[in-house]
């Protein structure tokens, strides 16, 4: 995902925060990455301080090399169709 030019948060646990920074754009991302079957959601104030605003992403060890290179086609299609 950094490779790709996405801002992702250090984390020593299952759960990858993609920052997104903008509450709108946060939704729109989770409703379009649910529609390519990845499920995650977006996160905004008051759940996170303002402008903090991100897409949560939770892997475990039943996802395959497969799984993850699909959600990461699927994040760099939806940032194309929201961003441009």
């Amino acid at each position: 995902m950094k490779e790709e030019g996405f801002d992702c948060k250090p984390s020593e646990s299952a759960i990858c925060a993609v920052m997104i920074y903008d509450a709108a754009k946060s939704q729109k991302y989770a409703a379009k990455m649910q529609e390519e079957g990845i499920f995650v959601t977006g996160f905004y104030y008051p759940v996170v301080p303002k402008g903090q605003a991100r897409i949560r992403v939770q892997i475990s060890a039943a996802h395959e090399h497969a799984h993850l290179d699909k959600c990461i086609e699927a994040f760099k299609k939806v940032r194309k169709e929201i961003e441009g």
